[in-house]
């Protein structure tokens, strides 16, 4: 993914990032076996295209079930994630849906043949751990959310640093009305992201998140007003390049000691970011800007 430094901890920590980091066959996962039950449930594609800038956009594509995720595009978004932690260069991601609307969730077809218990469960674990790999990824991202995030939708805004909302735009936690809770890991993102008393509102009460709303509770950064000014894509990628300007190592390197931070206890992210920094100093960026010494212009 990209060069650090090769402490023990470290090395375990990468080892979890890009191998899934939630579950594995210790824990009775089985990734192949799930893969082929959700591949017979086809419909949709999840689309990738990267930028020679490092910039990345993520598109749900089932326009006819309002970008439902069939089972086959939970595989094909695995797919991409893996695709994306091995892409060198990247440096920023944004999350759409196509055709005007985010993600309503999980296509019921799927979701009723897979309806047991057990390979409910496996599902569960197959998505947790593409949608934490996601989160995990060494670049910055975005879900830029147009007309609703429902359900699985929702859990999917949680799995990306920032959310950005058109205007008229709804995010909803609608697992209530299906008599469930959000298995994806997005209501231990969301309790990390608004807090555990906000949470507890947009859960128990399937609450609609209008942009007013979600910019009070902070689970929206921006409302992307303004006619004129291009499309939504064009005024999310305006609005991440201001955190992605500068060479992808940087960039990198800024979000592992932030993830580090996030989800390490303070001593294991203290020694993770003195092996990051140890990464960038004295490479070429530094190496730069202290010829040019920028730091004090």
């Amino acid at each position: 993914m990209y060069h650090i430094a090769s402490s023990t901890h470290l090395i375990m920590l990468l080892q979890r990032q890009s191998r899934g980091c939630v579950y594995s066959s210790v824990h009775g996962f089985q990734q192949e076996e799930i893969r082929e039950k959700l591949q017979a449930f086809p419909g949709g594609s999840i689309e990738l295209l990267t930028q020679e800038s490092g910039l990345a956009v993520l598109t749900i594509n089932y326009p006819s079930r309002m970008n439902a995720f069939s089972g086959s595009m939970m595989v094909d978004l695995e797919e991409r994630v893996s695709q994306l932690e091995g892409w060198t260069d990247g440096k920023g991601l944004i999350v759409q849906g196509a055709s005007g609307t985010f993600c309503s969730g999980s296509d019921l077809n799927a979701v009723r043949a897979l309806s047991n218990p057990q390979d409910g469960m496996k599902m569960c674990m197959f998505m947790q751990n593409t949608l934490t790999r996601l989160l995990r990824l060494p670049m910055i991202s975005v879900a830029l959310v147009e007309g609703r995030a429902l359900g699985g939708g929702a859990e999917l805004t949680t799995a990306c640093d920032f959310r950005l909302m058109a205007p008229g735009s709804v995010i909803q936690f609608v697992h209530k009305h299906m008599g469930l809770v959000p298995g994806w890991g997005g209501a231990a993102r969301l309790v990390r992201i608004v807090g555990s008393q906000n949470a507890l509102k947009l859960l128990g009460g399937a609450v609609k998140v209008d942009p007013e709303l979600a910019l009070q509770i902070g689970l929206a950064e921006e409302v992307l007003q303004g006619e004129g000014t291009g499309t939504p894509l064009q005024r999310a990628e305006n609005w991440l390049s201001v955190y992605t300007k500068g060479p992808a190592p940087v960039i990198q390197a800024v979000k592992k000691v932030v993830l580090s931070g996030r989800e390490l206890p303070l001593s294991e992210a203290l020694r993770t970011e003195k092996d990051v920094f140890g990464t960038v100093w004295g490479g070429p960026a530094n190496m730069q800007a202290l010829a040019s010494k920028s730091k004090h212009r």
